[in-house]
């Protein structure tokens, strides 16, 4: 792991993070010899797509236009 400095590091941030995503680089960026921050490789989740992200989320009646059990007060103002 390569530490930079953090003046460097300013005039570099791009092509320290286009290096970071294509080799998995990391870097620990230093103030007056001492570190500050961590450039690494982001490893979160990838996005769902949005067509059929919400599959399995809906309750499933199997005669939804019949009456629902309970009490209900009609008595609104």
């Amino acid at each position: 792991m390569d530490t930079i400095a953090v003046s460097k590091f300013k005039a570099t941030c791009l092509d320290l993070m286009n290096r970071v995503r294509e080799t998995g680089a990391e870097y620990v960026v230093t103030k007056h010899g001492e570190p500050v921050a961590k450039l690494v490789p982001y490893t979160g989740a990838r996005a769902r797509p949005f067509f059929g992200s919400l599959k399995g989320t809906v309750l499933e009646l199997a005669r939804p236009f019949d009456p629902v059990d309970g009490e209900y007060d009609l008595d609104r103002d």
